[in-house]
């Protein structure tokens, strides 16, 4: 199993106060997925989801487990631009 690390970080904000968090891997991104996600219905939280576990078993490339997270976290208005 590998962690899967993104080209580039991805920064969300997450909890009561939004604190930013900078998410750089697969790894990461699934530990937020898991633990601390709001809506954890969504097709954008499922397909990061799978997206991530494929990249960090390298069946997918990171970079796409990246994008899936990105567009999971801008859907749930958590994506720091």
């Amino acid at each position: 199993m590998t962690d899967g690390w993104f080209s580039k970080p991805v920064s969300v904000a997450v909890g009561f106060i939004g604190d930013i968090h900078i998410i750089e891997n697969a790894h990461d991104a699934m530990k937020l997925l898991t633990d601390n996600w709001r809506e954890q219905k969504s097709a954008g939280y499922k397909a990061a989801k799978i997206a991530c576990r494929g990249a960090m078993s390298g069946e997918v490339p990171a970079d796409v487990a990246r994008q899936a997270f990105v567009e999971a976290a801008a859907e749930a208005k958590i994506l720091v631009s």
